[in-house]
């Protein structure tokens, strides 16, 4: 798949569905549904053995590629909630459906919940709208679905073209944030990612969809779905608010019981998935004529004891997992700090990708936020991941119960008001310029900026760098205004072997107090 054209529409891989109504489409025999009966379900499932989810046909859905599978049109009049009369006048925000294809194979089961009882929303070939030639024609009767979307508002002039969140793939979903552009990923868990063993994908293999009757744009839409691969299974009940006020982008509150049914060697929780090729520093060996290319341009932390921390992101040149150990972290997320198109110049508007916020409910308790970068040498692959790893052993029979919010904003959604923040990171030569530059050294400027901070710092004051290093020697420390607006830079040289890999800590502060966030950074020296 090339992941620049699928980013381009900003939406997940397109269906095409006639559907008739809620009443046609779902099973005539509905059973009573609630969160704790599917909680319930998933910790039985837990003691049994795996039974991997059908995949129909297998050598036609892997014809079904990005090309053909943009050929499935989806009928949005027919759309779930959109207050046709063809769909039994429901009103909300319309619900459309993905069918199978190369990159999401396997079969989703999908079920309409009212009154406290669920419908399977049933799947017929009869509901696409396709070319002769294409090899969904060629699917069996009972193929099912891949995945769902939601449509803005029924009332809004763009419901028909435009979607706020979509499930589909593994336990993939996302939200558009406040700019109405796709670009981050979450999931529902991380599977012994970047370890000796194979990472392990689990499903979320059915959804339970509400919208109760008389809801307005401002109503959660309530979603249930049950979790399932060969070492865990879940429950997960997600209520997401949208509302008609775009600037406040998607809030989804989320509740999880996680049961292993093996051991796992890393368990992530409530992970975050996103792509960083280049920034303004690094490009280096990168062959591309943008000044940049990323989803998200750093992990921001805020701790328990309430330091807040920006880490900047890395391409690598082999994989890195960082843990930041922490109790109780009050948030963390990958975020597009970035927002000026003329650092991207590219019509996919990376200025314009959401970030994404973790907000813990539940207390987390001990264990660590984790960073893993993988190399990459283009924009379609997705190479960064974030996620909280949990302290001590992850043990068949254990279990886990999370709730917490994410927040798909322009930025986070608490920022801290009495510190400034990282807007930029570069890296150059070190030494004094003018002067002949000594072998091994490195210059480091990162730039802080919040006018509301900066404009305190009484004229001829300059604040005092703070940095440290794991490795290596620092020197020429200092910090200096930048001309055009209320932003100071922190400067610093490092000398260190080449071939080292050193982790830099770095604030400002003034009069003994900090006067920014922290600044961390992972250092290759070349």
């Amino acid at each position: 798949m090339n992941r620049r054209t699928f980013l381009q529409g900003a939406t997940f891989l397109t269906g095409a569905l006639i559907l008739p109504s809620a009443a046609a489409l779902a099973a005539p025999d509905a059973q009573p549904f609630s969160y704790d009966a599917l909680i319930a379900r998933a910790q039985k499932m837990a003691g049994g053995a795996y039974v991997p989810p059908l995949m129909p046909d297998p050598a036609v859905v892997q014809q079904i590629n990005y090309a053909r599978h943009g050929e499935l049109v989806f009928r949005t009049q027919r759309a779930l909630f959109s207050g046709q009369p063809d769909t039994g006048k429901e009103q909300g925000y319309p619900l459309e459906f993905f069918p199978l294809g190369m990159y999401a194979p396997k079969r989703v089961q999908m079920f309409l919940v009212e009154a406290g009882m669920a419908s399977e929303i049933r799947y017929s070939p009869d509901l696409f709208d396709m070319p002769a030639d294409n090899p969904a024609r060629q699917l069996p009767s009972d193929a099912g679905f891949a995945g769902f979307r939601l449509q803005e508002w029924y009332q809004t002039e763009d419901w028909v073209r435009q979607d706020w969140v979509a499930f589909q793939g593994a336990s993939y979903f996302r939200a558009i944030g406040a700019d109405g552009q796709y670009g981050l990923s979450a999931r529902g868990i991380v599977l012994n990612a970047a370890s000796a063993l194979p990472e392990e994908f689990p499903d979320f293999r059915e959804f339970y969809i509400a919208q109760e009757p008389g809801s307005t744009p401002d109503t959660p839409v309530t979603v249930c779905a049950l979790l399932d691969g060969p070492s865990v299974t879940g429950a997960y009940r997600f209520r997401m608010t949208r509302g008609l006020d775009r600037s406040k982008g998607v809030v989804m509150e989320i509740e999880a019981k996680v049961f292993l049914r093996a051991d796992v060697e890393r368990l992530g929780l409530v992970p975050l998935t996103s792509m960083f090729w280049f920034g303004e520093y690094g490009k280096g060996r990168m062959q591309d004529w943008r000044p940049e290319v990323h989803d998200s341009d750093g992990l921001a932390m805020w701790t328990g004891a309430g330091e807040r921390i920006w880490r900047p992101l890395n391409n690598p040149d082999e994989t890195r997992i960082s843990a930041f150990a922490d109790e109780n972290p009050r948030g963390f997320g990958l975020l597009q700090r970035d927002r000026t198109f003329d650092h991207f110049l590219d019509g996919v508007f990376y200025d314009r990708r959401p970030s994404l916020w973790v907000e813990p409910i539940k207390p987390l308790g001990k264990g660590a936020i984790e960073l893993m970068e993988i190399p990459t040498d283009d924009e379609i692959n997705d190479n960064i991941g974030a996620f909280w790893v949990p302290e001590g052993p992850a043990l068949k029979g254990a279990s886990y119960d999370l709730h917490y919010r994410l927040y798909w904003l322009s930025d986070e959604p608490f920022p801290a008001t009495n510190i400034a923040r990282t807007i930029a990171t570069r890296i150059g030569r070190g030494g004094q310029p003018g002067h002949e530059r000594p072998a091994n050294v490195h210059h480091f400027a990162v730039e802080f900026d919040r006018p509301s901070v900066m404009t305190q710092i009484p004229y001829g004051v300059f604040p005092k760098v703070v940095a440290s290093a794991s490795a290596g020697a620092i020197s020429r420390a200092f910090a200096e205004p930048v001309p055009n607006g209320n932003v100071w830079r922190g400067n610093f040289d490092l000398e260190v072997s080449p071939g080292t890999v050193v982790d830099l800590r770095m604030y400002l502060e003034l009069d003994g107090k900090p006067l920014t966030e922290t600044w961390l950074y992972q250092f290759e020296a070349n």
